[in-house]
Formats: structure tokens, C-alpha cells, sequence
């Protein structure tokens, strides 16, 4: 089982994903090769995985939340026939192992003419379908995201490292055919070295580092930081649908995303305002949460509440056997 260690190697990460390992020693206070050993060990057995990604805003791509009410006996081939799909992103049977919810990413933009969306609602294993736009993420890109309620990062250390990040300035830039080596390999692996980055694209180094420099800077390359909450003593995931005061939308969406429970935060379109998934140890303390730090925030109105069962895919990678993989379409 990870430890606290652990945990504060993750959260580094999530703070400053490419990071060296020499500097994330200094800010928490263990030697370079015991960060590095820790950080191999996570890896290696499918607990983390850290992964380039092409921002979806390039190709103007919007993302969609689909929550899919399916024929139990049928939920399981569909949930995982759906995961390996390239354009799906993020996918839980949720609801007792009668719901899919995951995330599409249309190519069509805000226009919904998609394929896949189009495809849906005729599939025999779904009785009911709802798509709703994920309109704007919330919290800090670099320091939000799940890391666990013990042994975070003190304020001090998160400053120390995302002081160091420099911040996309854009405009996007988008990827050219040269780019598809270099994007294929940071999409396996995002701290791959820059010496394999020149191996893997026969640039010199300092090619593949003025690249890494040029799409970071416009935004076209972000980073992904997968972690199995359940292999760190985290085995209750739910997705809380929340209504609020339309006034406090954007309040109240920072400051659920500020919370250590909570993986994700965004304001959706639909009968509901704000999108959480809040991820806890087990049910006493999800209910610890809820009726906590959740019932503190003034101008919510209701939820509704979806308990995850099965977990399928994360941003950047797929679940398989308890791992976290690198999806093979990618």
C-alpha cells in the first residue's frame, strides 16, 4: 500500500507533472533517488501514470457528459466497448451497475454533430440517455485534482513548485504531422526523457526542447496525472450532480474544487448546475463530507448523487485488472 510518501510524489506531480526528481526532492525533503525509486515503483505497478495530452480546444473539440440508464444485464459490454474508444474520455458504471457516465469529446463542437452521440440513444442496452455540455472546469489548472486528505503539500511547497511552471500564454498552436512521434511518446509516457524524445523523432535535443517549450507555452500540450484512488485507501467514488443559485455558480464551483474530496469540479448545461466527483474512503466518510464541508456552501439548492461501481477509464489511460494502462488506440 502507497504511504504518505507516496501520496506527496503524486501531488508534486499534479502540481508540475515534468518536474525533475531533483527538484521535487528539495521541496519535500527526501533524496533525488528515493523520489525516483518511489515514483518507478508507482509507476510500474499501474498506480500512476503521468500522460502528454493534446488540448481537445485545438481540434474545437467540446466535451459532453453522457449519463447512459442501460439494461443491467447488457451495461458491462457497452461500458467497456465505449472505453476503448479514442474520443471517450473518462467512463464509471455507476447506480448499482446501471449507469454509465462518461465524458465525449465531439469534434463538432457545440454543434453535437457526432457519430457516436447520434449512435447512442439507438443501442438496445440503453433505456435512457441525457448529454449535457461540460461548460467551464473549475479550480487552477497545475494544482487542482484529487491527492488524498493526508499528507498533501503544505501551500508553501505547492508555491515552490508551480513557481517554477510557466503558464500557457497561447494562442493554441496546432500539431503538425512532424509532431505525431513526439506527441505518440509524451502520450505513453509525459516524463519521458528529452534524450528519448530525440531518439524516438531523430531531433536533436535541443529540438525537442524548443518543441516541448513551443506547445507547452501555446497551451496544445497539457498534462494528465492518473491515480487510482482505491490503490491508496480511497475506495468510494461518486459523481454529485449539484443545482445552485445561478448568482453563485462560479463561487461555488471554486470553492467545491478547492476541497481535498474532490476530483473534479465543472459547470454543466441541464437540470443541474455544477458537476463534482468526490472521491472518500468509504462511506462514513462521504457522509462525514456531505453533510460538512459540502452543506457549509451557501445557494445550493439540491443534488442527486451517483456512487461509482466500476471504473473504466481515466483521462489518459484505461483500467485493466486494477492497472492503469496506456489505451492502446492512443
Amino acid at each position: 500500500m502507497p504511504d504518505d510518501l507516496d501520496r506527496k510524489i503524486i501531488h508534486a506531480l499534479r502540481c508540475a507533472p515534468r518536474m525533475p526528481f531533483r527538484r521535487i526532492s528539495d521541496v519535500i525533503g527526501v533524496s533525488e533517488q528515493t523520489v525516483a525509486r518511489r515514483y518507478n515503483v508507482l509507476s510500474r505497478s499501474g498506480v500512476l501514470r503521468v500522460a502528454g495530452m493534446v488540448n481537445p480546444a485545438v481540434h474545437g473539440q467540446s466535451e459532453w457528459i453522457a449519463r447512459l440508464r442501460c439494461r443491467p444485464d447488457r451495461v458491462a459490454p457497452l461500458a467497456e466497448s465505449l472505453a476503448r474508444r479514442p474520443e471517450i474520455a473518462y467512463a464509471n458504471i455507476a447506480s448499482g451497475g446501471s449507469e454509465i457516465i462518461c465524458i465525449i469529446r465531439s469534434a463538432g463542437g457545440v454543434s453535437r454533430d457526432d457519430v457516436l452521440l447520434r449512435q447512442l440513444p439507438k443501442t438496445a442496452s440503453v433505456l435512457d440517455i441525457s448529454v449535457d455540455l461540460l461548460i467551464h472546469p473549475f479550480g487552477t489548472q497545475g494544482t487542482a485534482g484529487w491527492t488524498g486528505h493526508e499528507a498533501s503539500l503544505t501551500p508553501d511547497q505547492v508555491e515552490r513548485l508551480t513557481a517554477e511552471q510557466a503558464r500557457p500564454t497561447g494562442p493554441l498552436v496546432t500539431p503538425t504531422a512532424q509532431d505525431e512521434p513526439f506527441l505518440d511518446a509524451l502520450a505513453e509516457d509525459g516524463r519521458i526523457s528529452h534524450t528519448r524524445l530525440a531518439e524516438v523523432t531523430g531531433w536533436s535535443k535541443p529540438r525537442v526542447a524548443r518543441r516541448l517549450d513551443a506547445l507547452e507555452a501555446a497551451g496544445t500540450l497539457t498534462y494528465d496525472v492518473d491515480a487510482l484512488p482505491e490503490r491508496l485507501g480511497y475506495d468510494l467514488n461518486a459523481t454529485v450532480w449539484i443545482g445552485v443559485d445561478l448568482a453563485r455558480l462560479h463561487q461555488i464551483g471554486e470553492e467545491i474544487s478547492r476541497h481535498d474530496e474532490c476530483a473534479f469540479a465543472g459547470a454543466i448545461s441541464g437540470r443541474h448546475n455544477i458537476m463534482a466527483v468526490i472521491i472518500a474512503r468509504d462511506s462514513t466518510d462521504f457522509y462525514r463530507y456531505l453533510t460538512g464541508r459540502l452543506a457549509h456552501i451557501d445557494g445550493i439548492k439540491g443534488y442527486e448523487i451517483s456512487i461509482r461501481v466500476h471504473r473504466l477509464k481515466q483521462a489518459a489511460s484505461l483500467i485493466h485488472r486494477g492497472r492503469l494502462i496506456h489505451p492502446p488506440h492512443a
